[in-house]
């Protein structure tokens, strides 16, 4: 697996943001939904990123850097993918790019139900812990915050 920078060209980055954005859309509640579309995740001090074996897409992460802190954007497998630890692959990939950039710790926003208990899991795991608000998010019934301290 190679996971490189992307400049959100490639048909099959794409398509899985397309994938990921309309899922967003679906299963959140009116106003809850945070996810970037392609002109928001082109803006400066916003890094793409996408796991590729032989040609084949694996995951796409994006890392936002605020002042002290990033944030994990975008973050989805592919749905061929699921289960092949391109997602975790992804997500440590965020955390040390973060670490590169001298930022102190990594913070997330994400949704509640089926859709989003495997990523919740997977932040979990590797040690993500609830947060309180930040870059204008608010923890509530569907909203979930976390953070992980890296530095």
């Amino acid at each position: 697996m190679e996971i490189r920078a992307t400049d959100l060209g490639e048909a099959e980055v794409l398509a899985l943001l397309e994938l990921h954005h309309s899922e967003m859309q679906q299963f959140s509640p009116p106003g809850t939904c945070h996810v970037l579309d392609l002109d928001g995740l082109k803006q400066p001090g916003i890094e793409v990123f996408a796991a590729w074996d032989e040609g084949r897409l694996l995951a796409i992460g994006a890392l936002k850097q605020h002042d002290g802190f990033g944030e994990i954007k975008s973050m989805r497998a592919h749905p061929d993918a699921r289960g092949t630890g391109a997602g975790k692959a992804m997500l440590e990939h965020l955390i040390a790019r973060g670490r590169e950039l001298g930022l102190a710790q990594i913070k997330l926003e994400t949704g509640r139900g089926t859709l989003f208990e495997a990523a919740v899991g997977l932040y979990k795991a590797r040690g993500f812990e609830p947060c309180g608000s930040f870059a204008g998010y608010v923890p509530g019934d569907f909203t979930q915050l976390f953070a992980l301290d890296i530095a």
